[in-house]
């Protein structure tokens, strides 16, 4: 069950990660998906999304999920994150990263977030797996 809307949560990130890129489009059980809309400074030569944008949207992505499930908490830190780059993401079309938890425990969290490309959502762009440290409710 979600603790937090995505209305809840876009306030929440507004108000703690002012920097975070992407708008939440849904949240739900254990998952959540997010658009980014592709700018100039999301680009590398070609023109195509770079690396460290989807690496960083990835980890807003799973991080939303978490959030959506355990409600507002600003200390819930990545710990890990593996990348793995399937193709190119073409810098003419909006991103969107599908992310799901696959474990929430009392201390941990671990998940994975497929990113396509809005123009072939058929075929993703990146895998990543990341785990979440999540802080002692005291």
């Amino acid at each position: 069950m979600t603790v937090m809307t995505v209305e809840q949560i876009e306030h929440f990130l507004d108000d703690v990660f002012p920097q975070h890129m992407g708008k939440i489009e849904s949240v739900g059980e254990m998952c959540a998906t997010m658009r980014l809309n592709i700018g100039h400074e999301h680009l590398r030569p070609g023109p195509r999304v770079s690396g460290p944008t989807m690496m960083g949207f990835a980890d807003v992505a799973l991080y939303v999920a978490i959030l959506a499930q355990i409600g507002p908490e600003p200390m819930a830190v990545t710990s890990d994150l593996n990348c793995h780059f399937l193709r190119a993401a073409s810098g003419e079309h909006d991103i969107i990263a599908h992310a799901k938890l696959i474990k929430l425990g009392r201390r941990l969290a671990v998940g994975e977030v497929l990113i396509v490309s809005a123009a072939d959502e058929s075929k993703p762009v990146i895998h990543v797996t990341a785990s979440y440290v999540l802080p002692d409710k005291a």
